[in-house]
């Protein structure tokens, strides 16, 4: 219970602080509608178990900005790809459907992952289940590149022990 209340408290904390970074702007209405959020997403946190088990480390903290570099990366090759599909005459698609094995084993890996997919343009995590994934891709090629691999290796070296 106690050790809950630290969790909590922390979680609250980083969320305060990310919400006033984030929000610029600092009247007196807007703080209070934010220490509103950030309390009702604890609440929430509380209330489906994130603190009954240790789905995130903060030892894996320090691996996160290369990963956010990378998916930068991968967001910014997918969005001219898609651009330069979007302007050619004959938009040449391929929408296909794929499915994988997920590499990250836990919940928040998994998470990370399907997230991931779907902030690169391009695709869209569409199911997440026992460790299955499926995917939509706008290409053949897109989906060539998604079943190498890379983004499954990431996310599990990110969130592995």
């Amino acid at each position: 219970m106690f050790k809950h209340g630290f969790r909590s408290a922390g979680l609250l904390v980083v969320l305060a602080i990310i919400w006033l970074l984030w929000s610029g702007i600092y009247s007196p209405l807007l703080i209070g509608l934010g220490l509103v959020s950030c309390t009702l997403s604890v609440h929430l946190a509380k209330r489906v178990g994130f603190f009954d088990r240790d789905v995130f480390s903060l030892h894996v903290m320090h691996r996160l900005p290369g990963y956010w570099l990378w998916l930068l990366g991968e967001i910014v090759k997918s969005s001219l790809d898609v651009a330069r599909i979007i302007l050619h005459p004959r938009l040449p698609i391929s929408p296909i459907v794929v499915e994988f094995e997920s590499a990250p084993r836990g919940p928040v890996g998994q998470a990370i992952l399907g997230n991931s997919i779907t902030l690169t343009p391009g695709t869209l995590t569409l199911d997440i289940h026992d460790g299955r994934m499926r995917v939509h891709c706008l290409t053949q090629a897109g989906s060539e590149a998604l079943l190498a691999g890379e983004f499954n290796r990431r996310a599990a070296r990110l969130t592995e022990d």
